[in-house]
C-alpha cells in the first residue's frame, strides 16, 4: 500500500468532512438489482485487525479488506494516488469506488510533495480538453456520467460533453453533473436537450467547476430556472455562444446577468421561452460589453422595442434571425431599418412574421448596406412592390430565397431580377402559390449576368413562359433545380438550355413528369461537358437518355433516375462507357431492371460509393446479396 498512497503522519484528512452534501445522494449511484454493490453508512468504527466469525466452538479470522474503511479513508487513500490512471484504475473496481473517485476536485488532489511519486508523471492533470462524449435515451445515467469525469481526466481532458434525453428509471441528475463539474474542469462545450430531472443544482456545479466553458445549450429543461444562469454567468465569464430552447423558468433575469458578465458572447439563440421579453433582450444587445455577432429569435413574447434596440446597438450583429414573433408590428421593422445600428448585417432571415411588410422591408434594405443574403418565409403581407423596391435598395444582395410568400407574383420575381444589383447570385422561390404562367412579353433589357443558382420548388402555377423567360434573362446560370412544377415541358425547358452560355453543372428536374428523353439528349450534347449532377427523379425518360448520358457527360458523377422507365439496356449502356465515373447511382423504383443488371452494376461499381435498388422489385435478394459481397466499399441501399 506504500507504494500506492503517500500518506505520513504530518498529512492531513480532507478537511471537508463529508464527501456527499445529501448522504442519500451516494446510493443513486447503486443499482438494486441482482448484483447489488455492497454500500456502508458513515458511522464510527472501532478499530480492529480483521473481522472475526464464529463458526460453533471454533473460530475464523477472515483476511483484511480495504471495504472496511469509512468512506472519508478511502476517499483519502483516493485523492492521494500519484496519477490519474491509478484513479481509473480504482473507479472500475465498483460503483461505490466509483462515486467517491468522481467527488475529488482537481485541488482536492494531493500533489505526492514528500510522499512517493509514481513513476510516469501525471502529465494531464489540467487537460485541455480534446475529447468529446455524447450520452443518449437509456445510455445517459449519473453513473456514465461518473465514469466519463474519471476516464478522460487522464487522457487529454473532456472538451465537449452532449446529453440527449435520460433513463426514465435512473436519468442525469446534479449528481452526474456534480462529478462532470470536479473532473473536467477543460470543458468548453455542454448541450443539455430534453432532461427534466436536471435542475439549478447540476448547472449550478458546472458553473463553479467548469470555468473554460465556450458554449452552452439547454433544450426542454423545464426545471432549469434564472438562477442558473446567474451562476453560469459569474463563473463562466468566457461564454460565447448560448442556445435557450423551451426552457419557460428561464426569463429576463438571467438573461441580464450574462449580459453584464459574459463580454465575449457572440452568438445567442432563444426559442419558445415565455418568460423572455424586452427587457431580457434589450440588456443582451445594449450592453457596453456587447460584441454580438448572431442572433437568433423565435416564439418570444418580445415587440417593436427589441426591434428598435436591435437597430439601434445591433453594430457588431452579422446574423439575424427572427421567427414567430406575433408582437411585432410593421413599426419594429421600419424602426430597426432606421436605426443605422445594423451596418454589418449580413444574413437576415425571418419567418411568420407580420410585421414584414413593404414599407418594413424597404426601410430594411436602406439600413442595411452590407445585406448579402435575405431568406423570407411565411410573409403573409408581402408584394411585388415591397419586393422590388428591396431589390433596388439592397445594393449587396447575393441570394434571396422567398417560401410561401403567397402575395409574390411574376411581377414581382422579374422586377426584382430586373431592378437587382449585379451582384445576386442566387434566387430561390418555393411554394409561392401567387406565381401564375402569364406571358409577360419582356422588353429587351440588360440580363442579369451574375445569377448562377435558380431554384423553383413546389410552385404550381409556375410554365413553360416564364421559364422561358427566365432563360433569357439570365444566361450565366450554373445550378438548375426545377421540382414539382408539372407545368414546364420540353418546349419551355429547352430554349433555357439553348440559352445558358456558361454550361450547367448541377441540374435537378425531380418531380417534373412532364420532361422526356428529348430534353436530356439535348442536355446531354450541349452541356455535357460540365455536367456533375444530373436528378431525373420520376421524369419520362428512358433507355434513350441513358446511352446520350454515358456518350457526352464524361464529368458527371451523381446520376439519380429513380422512378424512370429505364430497363437493363440503359444500365448496360452506363456499364459500357469508358469516360463516365459515377459515384452515385439511384435507380430506386425502376421496376424494369432487373437480376440482368448485376454484370452491368458491378462495372459500375468500380467507382461507385453509393447505390439505391429500394423498390426495384424485378432485383432478387440474392443479387442483391452478390453485389453487397463484391461491391464492399459501395453503401447499398435495398
Amino acid at each position: 500500500m506504500s507504494k500506492v498512497v503517500s500518506f505520513s503522519g504530518t498529512d492531513s484528512f480532507f478537511p471537508g468532512g463529508s464527501i456527499y452534501p445529501n448522504p442519500k445522494e451516494s446510493s443513486l449511484f447503486f443499482s438494486l438489482g441482482h448484483h447489488v454493490d455492497v454500500y456502508f453508512p458513515h458511522q464510527k468504527r472501532s478499530r480492529i485487525s480483521a473481522p472475526v466469525v464464529f463458526a460453533g466452538e471454533r473460530f475464523e479470522r477472515k483476511k483484511p479488506s480495504i471495504e472496511i474503511l469509512p468512506d472519508e479513508c478511502l476517499f483519502e487513500i483516493f485523492r492521494r494516488l500519484p496519477g490519474g490512471r491509478e484513479r481509473s484504475s480504482c473507479a472500475c473496481v465498483s460503483k461505490h469506488w466509483l462515486s467517491l473517485v468522481s467527488n475529488i476536485r482537481r485541488d482536492e488532489i494531493n500533489d505526492n510533495k514528500g510522499g512517493v511519486v509514481s513513476e510516469v508523471e501525471d502529465e494531464d492533470v489540467e487537460g485541455d480538453g480534446y475529447l468529446s462524449r455524447s450520452l443518449e435515451g437509456k445510455k445517459a445515467t449519473d453513473v456514465r456520467l461518473a465514469a466519463i469525469a474519471v476516464g478522460t481526466s487522464s487522457r487529454g481532458g473532456l472538451g465537449k460533453l452532449f446529453i440527449r434525453g435520460s433513463n426514465s428509471k435512473r436519468g442525469v441528475t446534479s449528481v452526474g453533473l456534480r462529478a462532470i463539474s470536479r473532473g473536467c474542469p477543460s470543458l468548453r462545450v455542454l448541450s443539455l436537450w430534453n432532461l427534466s430531472s436536471v435542475g439549478d443544482e447540476g448547472l449550478c456545479e458546472i458553473a463553479d467547476g467548469c470555468h473554460q466553458l465556450e458554449k452552452l445549450d439547454l433544450c426542454h429543461c423545464p426545471a432549469i430556472t434564472d438562477k442558473s444562469l446567474i451562476a453560469l454567468a459569474k463563473g463562466c465569464p468566457t461564454l460565447k455562444d448560448l442556445a435557450i430552447e423551451g426552457c419557460a423558468n428561464i426569463g429576463n433575469e438571467g438573461l441580464q446577468a450574462v449580459a453584464h458578465s459574459c463580454p465575449n458572447l457572440k452568438s445567442i439563440s432563444i426559442k419558445n421561452c415565455p418568460l423572455v421579453g424586452d427587457q431580457g433582450i434589450a440588456s443582451i444587445l445594449s450592453s457596453a460589453l456587447c460584441t454580438l455577432t448572431k442572433v437568433k429569435l423565435q416564439a418570444l413574447n418580445i415587440t417593436d422595442v427589441s426591434l428598435a434596440v436591435i437597430g439601434h446597438y445591433g453594430k457588431a450583429v452579422t446574423d439575424l434571425s427572427l421567427t414567430s414573433l406575433p408582437n411585432v408590428s410593421e413599426k419594429g421593422f421600419w424602426v430597426m431599418g432606421n436605426g443605422h445600428g445594423l451596418q454589418k448585417l449580413k444574413s437576415f432571415a425571418v419567418t411568420s412574421c407580420r410585421g414584414v411588410t413593404d414599407l418594413g422591408l424597404e426601410a430594411v434594405a436602406k439600413g442595411c448596406p452590407n445585406l448579402k443574403q435575405l431568406c423570407l418565409h411565411k410573409c403573409a403581407f408581402l408584394s411585388d412592390n415591397g419586393l422590388v423596391s428591396f431589390s433596388k435598395t439592397a445594393s449587396s444582395l447575393e441570394s434571396l430565397q422567398l417560401e410561401e410568400c403567397h402575395r409574390i407574383t411574376q411581377f414581382g420575381l422579374f422586377g426584382s431580377l430586373l431592378n437587382c444589383c449585379a451582384k445576386l447570385k442566387a434566387l430561390s422561390l418555393v411554394n409561392c402559390l401567387g406565381v401564375k404562367d402569364l406571358n409577360l412579353g419582356l422588353p429587351p433589357v440588360s440580363p442579369c449576368k451574375s445569377l448562377r443558382s435558380l431554384s423553383i420548388r413546389n410552385c404550381p402555377g409556375f410554365g413553360d413562359s416564364s421559364l422561358v423567360a427566365l432563360g433569357k434573362l439570365c444566361p450565366q446560370l450554373q445550378h438548375v433545380e426545377l421540382n414539382g412544377l408539372h407545368g414546364i415541358t420540353d418546349a419551355g425547358f429547352l430554349p433555357l438550355l439553348e440559352s445558358c452560355e456558361a454550361g450547367l453543372v448541377k441540374v435537378n428536374l425531380s418531380g417534373c413528369v412532364n420532361l422526356s428523353d428529348k430534353v436530356v439528349c439535348i442536355m446531354a450534347d450541349l452541356h455535357g461537358s460540365t455536367l456533375e449532377l444530373l436528378n431525373l427523379d420520376g421524369c419520362r425518360v428512358s433507355d434513350p437518355s441513358l446511352v446520350a448520358i454515358a456518350e457526352n457527360c464524361q464529368l458527371l458523377n451523381d446520376l439519380d433516375v429513380s422512378k424512370c422507365a429505364i430497363t437493363d439496356s440503359g444500365v448496360a449502356a452506363l456499364a459500357r462507357s469508358n469516360q463516365i465515373n459515377l459515384q452515385i447511382l439511384s435507380v430506386s423504383g425502376c421496376s424494369k431492371v432487373s437480376d440482368k443488371s448485376l454484370p452491368s452494376l458491378g462495372k459500375l461499381g468500380e467507382t461507385l460509393i453509393g447505390l439505391n435498388l429500394q423498390h426495384c422489385k424485378a432485383i432478387s435478394s440474392s443479387t442483391v446479396d452478390l453485389l453487397v459481397e463484391q461491391l464492399w466499399r459501395c453503401d447499398i441501399l435495398f
